[in-house]
């Protein structure tokens, strides 16, 4: 695009004041640009990979929605992802004379303990309590899968969290009250420029809109395209990897719609899991749990459904359901666009089909309708924030007598890909949709799978999880009134 203007510096607004920066590499960390050249410490690196959310920052970005705020891991957030958006460190908390009342009630409850974590718990607190000022425990639970506290001591933090708006109003606190002049400041950031900063390989972009961006890469297709950063951020903190030159599109407005039409959900690459929940808990109920049990709440705030299916994880969480559901995945290229089954998307480890240039722009998920029966089951060491071990996705249609007219059955975690399981579908369809039928049909894992032995589970272990699925999914839809699974609400 000859015409699109070009900037080469990227700007942001950093507590309260404006940032440009022209030398900024593609791997710089906001984690370590924060402390090393803003010396603001009370962002902590604890896991540098966005596990214990001792680095917890908020971002606020403009959305269709107006101005929100989100808590997000530093440690793993890049700095070129910032163009256009206000970031928030623990320093910026204010209240005249006095500590903020999310200080003031982590110190008055004893949350704070060794205080290392503090300062992650604090600002994943304020982000709660500016959106939701008087939350219940099931929600507090929830701003909080992503951060880890050593002392263990969670109780006095769920006190606290309970307490914070006794010490001041969400309404009257300064983020709030300047809401209205950070919105009319982040948009005037907004001049529709390309971002390049760098040279040769050594080079950063943002690209100015999406058509751009498939320019862009069309142009480079060996660059690495960066959405939420949540797998792209360990690569650089973890395994030292080279990624330049890295084109940012989190922020790229046209790859983070969302729209539904004739049952079926498109779902724009850059639409992160939060962006997502609400539409997908309430259309398709089962995803709504696996949602959020993705990461912590700070890593759902940065991923995103296109980039976990774009990497082709064969542990990527969304994958399986998604084929199970007869997914459909829009790929583009320049100006040409395709649109696959996504079970066809993945080839082999490491594999895609998907060619030099050519970038995941959306997947289409259609809704089942009704008496199609859906759900998703994910097993994992711990229930939050944990990678999976093994992970079930199922789709059932059943024929007027009973017998079964289709069935979809994906898993994650069983092979080098996420892949569905013919020989077990094979074995169902036809057949009457009953325990005996079932059973007999879990034979058939052993032609459709040859899991592997690692850190998460056993092959063994795996092989049995996987037959345990199917036939959770039969009692579950067949009406058993044995509770499968109690939450730690309804245990107490």
């Amino acid at each position: 695009m000859a015409d699109t203007k070009i900037r080469n510096e990227i700007r942001f607004i950093l507590n309260g004041g404006d940032v440009a920066l022209k030398d900024v590499a593609p791997d710089a960390t906001l984690l370590d640009w924060l402390r090393l050249n803003r010396s603001l410490r009370g962002t902590k690196e604890g896991c540098a990979e966005g596990d214990c959310g001792a680095c917890t920052v908020l971002v606020g970005k403009l959305s269709s929605e107006g101005l929100v705020y989100e808590s997000v891991n530093a440690c793993i957030r890049f700095v070129g992802s910032l163009d256009g958006t206000h970031v928030v460190t623990v320093e910026h908390l204010r209240e005249p004379g006095k500590l903020h009342p999310v200080q003031q009630a982590m110190v008055d409850f004893h949350g704070s303990q060794c205080g290392f974590c503090t300062p992650g718990f604090v600002m994943s607190l304020y982000g709660l309590w500016m959106k939701t000022p008087d939350p219940s425990n099931a929600v507090i639970e929830k701003a909080l899968q992503g951060n880890l506290c050593r002392c263990t001591g969670y109780e006095a933090i769920m006190r606290a969290a309970h307490a914070i708006s006794s010490y001041g109003k969400a309404a009257k606190d300064p983020l709030a009250v300047e809401r209205k002049d950070i919105t009319a400041r982040l948009k005037a950031l907004r001049d529709g420029a390309r971002v390049e900063i760098g040279s040769g390989k050594a080079r950063l972009i943002v690209p100015a809109g999406v058509d751009d961006f498939a320019a862009v890469l069309e142009k480079d297709p060996g660059a690495t395209i960066v959405a939420g950063s949540t797998d792209v951020g360990l690569w650089v903190t973890k395994h030292m990897r080279d990624i330049s030159p890295a084109i940012f599109i989190g922020g790229l407005d046209g790859l983070r719609a969302m729209s539904e039409k004739d049952g079926v959900i498109t779902i724009g690459a850059g639409v992160t899991y939060t962006e997502a929940f609400e539409t997908l808990s309430k259309r398709i109920p089962a995803l709504g749990p696996l949602v959020d049990r993705i990461g912590g709440e700070q890593v759902r705030n940065m991923g995103t459904i296109g980039g976990n299916i774009a990497n082709g994880s064969p542990i990527g969480d969304t994958p399986p359901p998604l084929i199970a559901l007869g997914a459909q995945l829009t790929l583009r290229k320049g100006k040409k666009r395709r649109t696959i089954p996504l079970e066809t998307f993945f080839i082999a480890y490491g594999k895609q089909d998907r060619q030099p240039g050519e970038f995941v722009e959306a997947v289409h998920v259609p809704v089942p309708a009704q008496g199609e029966k859906f759900a998703v089951y994910k097993v994992t060491k711990r229930r939050d924030e944990d990678i999976t071990a093994t992970l079930g996705a199922f789709y059932l249609t059943l024929a007027k007598d009973g017998t079964v007219a289709d069935i979809r059955i994906a898993y994650g975690g069983m092979a080098a890909t996420p892949k569905r399981a013919p020989a077990v579908e094979k074995a169902l369809i036809g057949k009457v949709w009953n325990e005996a039928t079932v059973e007999a049909a879990m034979a058939e894992y052993a032609s459709d799978f040859t899991p592997l032995t690692d850190m998460r589970a056993s092959a063994e272990y795996r092989a049995l999880a996987a037959k345990n699925l199917l036939l959770r999914f039969y009692a579950e839809t067949t009406g058993t009134k044995a509770p499968l699974q109690v939450s730690r609400s309804e245990a107490a």
